[in-house]
């Protein structure tokens, strides 16, 4: 699950980023509302978690612009603007939910939770199916041939990536922001690492490479070929 979190309080900022990573989010972090927006905009995330007093753009002029660019991601407020009218103004704007600070770390995580579990609805009762394979993006499974394959959070943001745009090419530069995050220091190498782990893993040649550009998965299934 990625998140991106929108918020300038620098204390805030590290220990929500440290909660949430130790929960198996990856996150993202944008310190102004204009950075929120472009980053927004990418369409890589799950979640945005969003504060209402931002410099730059305030939280209810980003979100109105989130939407009108037809984003539906769920937005979250995190906000010490606690009347009644505050919230109205909130959700009305198109806010999923609303959370006042200080809140409890275990209430963020459960809110969050219910966020998912709302937004994977349809992927909670049926699999995604193409090349062969039906995934399991809630179990980080794939099943191939009647076997079941586990995949590592990391492999299974990249399959997810692969099989829900099956005969698009990815770029690698996309495929770094969905798998490992906007602000990361990971070096793109990786992206080749983890192609060819999943390769070995699900025992495919139907994850094809386009040289300079990316990857893509091929629509016809294989017959169980190792792709060198």
């Amino acid at each position: 699950m990625k998140l991106l979190l929108v918020e300038d309080e620098n204390k805030l900022v590290d220990a929500l980023s440290y909660v949430l990573k130790k929960n198996g989010y990856v996150v993202d972090i944008a310190v102004d509302g204009e950075l929120g927006i472009e980053m927004a905009a990418t369409g890589v995330y799950d979640i945005i978690l969003l504060d209402r007093m931002m410099p730059n753009r305030d939280g209810l002029s980003i979100l109105k612009e989130i939407r009108a660019m037809g984003i539906e991601v769920p937005v979250m407020f995190l906000t010490a603007k606690d009347s009644p009218r505050d919230r109205v103004e909130g959700l009305d704007a198109g806010a999923d939910d609303y959370l006042v600070k200080p809140f409890f770390t275990d209430e963020l995580l459960a809110r969050l939770r219910a966020l998912s579990r709302r937004k994977n609805k349809e992927l909670t009762r049926n699999t995604i199916s193409a090349a062969g394979f039906s995934f399991d993006p809630m179990r980080c499974e794939v099943l191939k041939d009647e076997e079941v394959i586990h995949l590592t959070l990391k492999e299974s943001l990249l399959f997810e990536l692969l099989i829900r745009n099956c005969g698009q090419v990815i770029t690698k530069e996309r495929i770094m922001e969905k798998v490992w995050g906007y602000n990361s220091d990971t070096e793109i190498a990786n992206v080749d690492l983890y192609i060819h782990y999943l390769r070995k893993k699900l025992n495919t040649s139907n994850i094809k490479t386009v040289r300079g550009v990316g990857y893509y998965l091929e629509e016809d299934a294989d017959a169980a070929t190792t792709a060198p």
